[in-house]
């Protein structure tokens, strides 16, 4: 029965999560791109909102791009880069550990914010709060892997973790094995980080994807002073 529900929440479940994942988002984005917002509630409440936002923010970003390079950076180009197993362990641990406590703080500080301001609730879907909850739950999960993390610095279990998570991206055959003997805190760690990309095609967090980061690259916008004869018509030059 136990390997059964291993093989239902961590084998089945993740390409589950991530089919409605690439399938929602590309769905949404082609149907319903002009309906979505972002939802900011700086307008009731600014206090609290810059700094626990402008911290979650940044903490969450560099936690989300150190598991993507940590996990999926294939074996063959640390070892080419001479990273071992034990420094890429710990390159993850005061990484992870120092960016993830700030996107901790700053979050806790937004759902504070929004549970306890009447005006802000009010105006919360229950999506919005799941989704805040569960990533709030889902960081302190992953800072509750530091300390077993450290008491296993020969680097196997971050490797057995590794592992998985490539076989499941890559689509390698037996990822279930690799979890064999983790600690049940990496596994609810690893369900809620699937279970994350599951809602995020079903919340708001599909606005994301309609960040202006072409604008990067487009040309410069010309302006040009009216000439004084044009200004004195008030017509444009």
């Amino acid at each position: 029965m136990a390997h059964l529900l291993n093989l239902i929440l961590y084998g089945y479940y993740p390409y589950v999560a991530l089919t409605v994942f690439i399938a929602g988002s590309i769905i949404r984005f082609n149907r319903g791109q002009y309906g979505w917002r972002s939802g900011s509630s700086e307008l009731l409440r600014k206090r609290q909102l810059v700094i626990g936002s402008s911290l979650f923010h940044y903490g969450i970003l560099i936690v989300f791009a150190g598991h993507l390079v940590g996990f999926l950076t294939p074996d063959s180009i640390l070892h080419l880069l001479g990273v071992s197993l034990r420094a890429h362990q710990m390159l993850a641990v005061v990484a992870g550990g120092i960016s993830g406590v700030t996107a901790w703080i700053g979050l806790t500080m937004l759902v504070h914010r929004r549970l306890f301001d009447s005006r802000i609730r009010k105006t919360s879907s229950v999506m919005d709060i799941f989704v805040l909850l569960l990533v709030w739950v889902q960081l302190s999960f992953g800072l509750a892997t530091i300390p077993l993390t450290l008491h296993h610095l020969d680097g196997r279990l971050f490797a057995q973790l590794v592992a998985y998570v490539q076989s499941i991206v890559y689509l390698r055959p037996g990822a279930v094995g690799y979890l064999q003997g983790v600690y049940w805190v990496y596994k609810v760690h690893l369900f809620l980080g699937f279970t994350f990309f599951l809602v995020w095609p079903l919340s708001r967090l599909v606005h994301i994807w309609s960040a202006p980061v072409w604008y990067l690259g487009r040309a410069f916008q010309v302006v040009r002073r009216r000439a004084p004869a044009a200004r004195k018509r008030g017509m444009p030059s």
